[in-house]
């Protein structure tokens, strides 16, 4: 299955999202929120991969207002640079803003049902978590999102569910980090937090460096559960 590309459009401007389309006419959508590599092979296939599930997915580019159409891997030191240098100018209130508008354009499509899920991962983790504290969004899902323990106040806000993957042995988010996510947390019935004992920050990317098929499918499956009973 092969998307195609859409245009999202702003008070401050236009950028591109990926959209993969489900074999049926109306289905629930979901956001995809990308990484730090932009939207690369590996989003575009978790895109493609929930679209084979039945959703309406759309994974937006939420770098444009940087550099638009970044689209690197994970495979070498200079990307791994690019990466980390996009990641320190990204201004994460303006991402939740356009995730929001992209949000608006894919429940307004002709093919979403009304409903509307997020995914993201590392940064784009953080951004679901906000994303769920911020707008209107159904249901949001967030695997190893980095800098959450920095917003977890956010989570008085929250009025949809929230499923959190959490790598215990995340190098980006160490264990202080987790306590604090767990503590805050801990008790509030909109929030599912799954653990994953041994694993390292990124543990669902495949292809990458601390890919692990078992808990990556793991938390697939939880998070299909989660979505199926919510969307």
């Amino acid at each position: 299955m092969s998307g195609t590309m859409t245009t999202i459009t702003t008070k401050d401007g236009t950028f591109s999202a990926y959209v993969a389309r489900p074999a049926a006419a109306k289905a629930p959508a979901i956001v995809v929120i990308q990484e730090i590599f932009g939207v690369n092979a590996v989003m575009r296939a978790i895109a493609d991969d929930l679209a084979a599930q039945g959703y309406l997915a759309i994974c937006p580019d939420l770098f444009w207002r940087i550099e638009p159409g970044i689209d690197i891997t994970d495979q070498s030191e200079a990307e791994w640079a690019k990466a980390f240098e996009l990641y320190t100018a990204f201004d994460v209130d303006r991402g939740v803003e356009d995730i929001a508008a992209t949000l608006a354009t894919i429940r307004a499509d002709e093919g979403c049902n009304g409903k509307v899920g997020s995914v993201g991962f590392c940064l784009g983790g953080l951004l679901s978590f906000l994303t769920a504290t911020r707008t209107d969004i159904d249901a949001s899902v967030c695997f190893y999102g980095v800098g959450i323990e920095n917003k977890v106040d956010e989570a008085k806000a929250l009025k949809r569910p929230v499923m959190l993957h959490v790598a215990e042995e995340d190098q980006f988010v160490p264990k202080a980090a987790q306590a604090t996510l767990t503590e805050a947390l801990f008790g509030n019935r909109l929030v599912t937090l799954h653990s994953y004992a041994g694993r390292d920050h990124a543990f669902a990317r495949k292809g990458g460096e601390h890919y692990d098929a078992a808990d990556a499918a793991l938390a697939e499956q939880r998070s299909l559960a989660f979505f199926a009973a919510n969307l």
